[in-house]
């Protein structure tokens, strides 16, 4: 259908329509921002107070907190990923609790629920490679980082 607009003013109508759709896409990203800082915060100090309490229950011979909170984190993640999927919850749920606030409470919540992802999907191998690769490089990647760590301290103690 042809435009009753001339050219030079139908070009500016596209380019007004097109500003008004990149700032309302920099308040969208600015709101998702604020909302996975939110459940950050609060992740990241549940992490914390769930690794104070499990050292001061069980003692520090173990990390006792770390595999609490891996496990809990798994746990929290595969629930709530089962429930938005099922109840098609709004995005920021998931920005605020599966990104927010379980991405600060822990990342081998995502690690695991992506690895049962693939095992889900029939990818028995991929899902094999991400449990093996992941914690084989990611116990080399601690290695090394320890290491240069060490290297750039040598001399400086």
């Amino acid at each position: 259908m042809d435009s009753i607009l001339p050219d030079e003013e139908l070009h500016e109508a596209d380019s007004a329509a097109a500003g008004e759709a990149t700032g309302k896409r920099r308040v969208n990203v600015l709101m998702n921002s604020i909302v996975v800082g939110i459940g950050g915060f609060i992740g990241a100090n549940a992490r914390y107070w769930a690794g104070e309490w499990a050292g001061h229950r069980w003692g520090k011979s173990f990390p006792y907190g770390t595999v609490l909170i891996n496990v809990l984190g798994c746990f929290i993640l595969g629930l709530f990923a089962t429930l938005a999927a099922r109840l098609a919850w709004n995005e920021q749920w998931r920005l605020l609790v599966a990104v927010g606030f379980v991405g600060a409470f822990t990342t081998f919540s995502t690690y695991e629920y992506e690895t049962f992802q693939l095992v889900e999907q029939g990818s028995l191998l991929r899902a094999g490679l991400n449990l093996v690769v992941s914690l084989l490089a990611g116990f080399a990647a601690v290695l090394i980082g320890v290491g240069v760590g060490r290297l750039l301290l040598h001399g400086k103690g």
